[in-house]
């Protein structure tokens, strides 16, 4: 009688721990469905990367201020034989420095917008953002002879409202899978081993051109010749979204990523 007890609490115990862990997994997925809905097709994404079994990647580079540093980066992708990658251009750097934007266009890099007021565009009013946003696109547009399509955001900074104003203007917002890091200036063989080790089919890079990032067009061209080594195409970004489905990351991680 008291083992025929012991064994019937034994498998009570069992059935109430069950019970327990699938009211707790039950009360995670309800508490967890408005993060889910951000997922969900109809809501606008920033592209991360591309899947895709092909050896292709995006080197991009964001231009803020300054005119030291993106004379030298365009002579190392002409002399590396580096036809294709896309320069981040912001409005009123671009205003101050046509003569480097038409050497952009004319060594045939695709261009898109950095915006025009660099900061954290998730703590501006809906208008405001339609502002920065349009404002970047009419100065860009005439500078460099068509509508620029591509965004990344001032600092990486976007929310829900973002995307969506920037998805009505007709942008795709896109960031990056692997930060170089070199806009904190941390030893050239970082830059390129940052890059290099974290490199993968689809990868879109993070690399700058203004003056605050100092060994970008030191570590470049190790970092081009090892991807090389590796079997990697650099391709724009525009060629990297054709070759199949883009990836997309939660929308909330992305508040002030960083600054740069």
């Amino acid at each position: 009688m008291n083992y025929f007890f012991v064994v019937n609490a034994r498998k009570l115990k069992q059935f109430i721990f069950i019970a327990v862990a699938i009211m707790f997994a039950a009360a995670i997925v309800y508490s967890e469905q408005n993060n889910i809905s951000v997922f969900s097709s109809g809501e606008p994404a920033a592209i991360y990367s591309v899947q895709t079994d092909k050896k292709v990647i995006a080197l991009t580079f964001d231009i803020s201020w300054g005119d030291k540093r993106p004379e030298p980066i365009l002579q190392v992708l002409e002399s590396k034989g580096v036809k294709n990658a896309t320069f981040f251009l912001s409005s009123p750097w671009s205003k101050s420095h046509p003569d480097i934007v038409e050497h952009i266009k004319k060594d045939g890099f695709e261009i898109g917008s950095h915006g025009n007021k660099h900061d954290n565009y998730s703590t501006f009013s809906d208008e405001e953002i339609r502002k920065q946003i349009t404002t970047a696109h009419g100065i860009l547009t005439e500078l460099i002879g068509k509508e620029p399509n591509l965004l990344r955001l001032p600092n990486g900074d976007f929310d829900k409202r973002v995307l969506r104003i920037a998805g009505e203007l007709g942008y795709s917002v896109i960031q990056w899978d692997t930060d170089s890091m070199d806009w904190m200036n941390i030893g050239v063989d970082k830059i390129v081993d940052r890059v290099v080790s974290k490199a993968h089919p689809g990868d879109i890079v993070l690399m700058h051109a203004s003056d605050s990032s100092q060994q970008t067009h030191e570590a470049l061209p190790q970092i081009i010749d090892q991807l090389k080594a590796k079997g990697y195409q650099f391709v724009t970004v525009s060629e990297m979204i054709k070759q199949t489905h883009v990836e997309s990351k939660p929308v909330e991680d992305q508040a002030m990523k960083h600054i740069h």
